[in-house]
């Protein structure tokens, strides 16, 4: 599947795209504030294609101008996400390259994302989550609806074999369609 916005195109990822994604992966104030590590090698880019981003609902965030990756967001569906949550809610998980911080691109991939879950998915809440001291990823929260909803202290993150205190997040449809 395949969206498009005014400046971006949300594709599924190829294997062609590890190059892409190790230049902006490897950057270290990516990765940690997102929930994982720094890319170490193209090679290692192109496993998490092959194994993480494979997931049905993953997409590159990639630029309608050339249709290069510069970024990723996904929807992580019931048991899938890092929430307890049903199967008819979702997690929604996104990041971006440095060089495209502060554009409004995170909310316009966003805010596809949110249609397509409530419209074709037919989901009833979306969830989001972000680590402390992320106010970039807080804000493009906030500009497409989503509403505090809790803390949690100590929440495990397996890519960092860490735990943070992340900021959860709530969407329900109802709101979304009275927005």
């Amino acid at each position: 599947m395949e969206f498009t916005t005014e400046r971006l195109i949300l594709r599924p990822w190829t294997i062609a795209d590890a190059e892409d994604l190790y230049n902006y992966a490897k950057d270290e104030r990516v990765g940690p504030i997102a929930g994982w590590a720094p890319h170490k090698s193209v090679e290692e880019s192109a496993e998490i294609i092959q194994t993480v981003f494979a997931q049905k609902e993953v997409y590159a965030v990639a630029l309608k101008e050339n249709n290069r990756a510069i970024g990723c967001i996904g929807i992580l569906i019931g048991k899938n996400s890092n929430f307890e949550i049903t199967e008819t809610e979702g997690e929604v998980a996104y990041w971006i390259g440095v060089p495209f911080w502060g554009q409004g691109l995170i909310p316009e991939a966003l805010n596809k994302i949110i249609e397509h879950a409530f419209e074709t998915l037919k989901l009833t809440k979306l969830w989001c989550g972000f680590f402390k001291d992320n106010e970039k990823s807080k804000r493009a929260q906030e500009k497409c609806g989503f509403k505090h909803s809790h803390i949690i202290e100590k929440q495990f993150n397996p890519f960092l074999n860490d735990y943070q205190v992340e900021y959860v997040s709530q969407l329900t449809k109802a709101e979304w369609q009275n927005k």
